[in-house]
């Protein structure tokens, strides 16, 4: 007796296998050579130091940069704070070793001086780790080390980015309030300017002068654009670079004109014209 046996057909599919690379004995390098000490180079340079100049009583304040990495002290049976911004929110705290550190996070005050700490505290002496704190504002990178006795009671940072910042805005602020003249009449004010060409985010509201300077309005949207530079432009249509200041949202130049241009950009540059009418107009345009 013959037995048969019927097999499903099954389509076949082309399945194209990449060729394997070649790897030439002896060229597989994992890394550079000097990978590893330009790495341990850079993360030296990096590392900052407590500084006695820089203790407020038993608490270490540093100056905060990104990319730097602080340098902590414990010990066994101490536990440092390490104290964030007021009003900083905590995003997450990562460690290299879980193992052998207590690390837990606690908050002191409230509302806009509510305050996050994170607390450290290791198991033995003579270890080493690092610790990485994410928040809403920033990232922390911290290098711990245990000691047998010597411990940081405290630590937190000054932040002079954030300072620099504030004085700019207070600045900014303060020009905003400032007049951009004084001593003329408004009734002696000339608005009796066009202004024609392109059509930028700048482009000028309006000019006028007031018999002696010329004060050029631009928009709010100068302070996120690019700032043009302003041409003054001869009898003969040649271009003259001219000295102005910056007074808020106002260009002031000490001279009247006839005509002059805004210009910014390269080959297709934007230009925005300013033209003194003959005839002077008294009113606000």
């Amino acid at each position: 007796m013959t037995l048969r046996f019927s097999l499903p057909v099954c389509a076949l599919a082309l399945v194209m296998v990449p060729p394997a690379l070649a790897v030439q004995p002896g060229r597989w390098r994992p890394h550079k050579p000097w990978a590893a000490t330009t790495v341990a180079h850079a993360n030296r340079a990096a590392t900052v130091a407590p500084a006695a100049p820089a203790f407020v009583n038993a608490n270490q304040v540093y100056a905060f940069a990104d990319g730097a990495i602080y340098q902590v002290f414990t010990a066994p049976e101490r536990v440092t704070d390490i104290e964030l911004q007021p009003g900083e929110a905590l995003g997450a705290v990562a460690s290299g070793d879980t193992a052998r550190w207590v690390i837990g996070d606690t908050a002191s005050g409230s509302g806009e001086t509510k305050r996050t700490h994170v607390l450290v505290k290791p198991f033995a002496p003579d270890l080493r780790t690092n610790i990485i704190i994410t928040t809403d504002r920033r990232t922390y990178h911290l290098s711990l080390i245990s000691t047998r006795g010597t411990a940081m009671a405290a630590l937190s940072w000054t932040y002079p980015a954030d300072t620099l910042l504030a004085f700019k805005a207070a600045e900014a602020d303060k020009a905003q309030a400032e007049p951009i003249a004084v001593g003329f009449n408004i009734d002696q004010l000339n608005f009796g300017y066009a202004i024609s060409g392109a059509n930028p985010t700048w482009r000028p509201l309006r000019a006028f002068d007031d018999g002696r300077q010329t004060f050029i309005e631009f928009p709010a949207a100068l302070a996120t654009a690019e700032a043009p530079p302003l041409f003054l432009l001869g009898a003969d249509g040649a271009a003259q670079l001219v000295n102005y200041r910056l007074r808020g949202r106002y260009y002031v130049v000490d001279r009247l004109f006839d005509a002059a241009e805004l210009r910014i950009g390269g080959k297709d540059k934007t230009v925005v014209r300013i033209s003194r009418q003959a005839a002077k107009s008294r009113h606000v345009s």
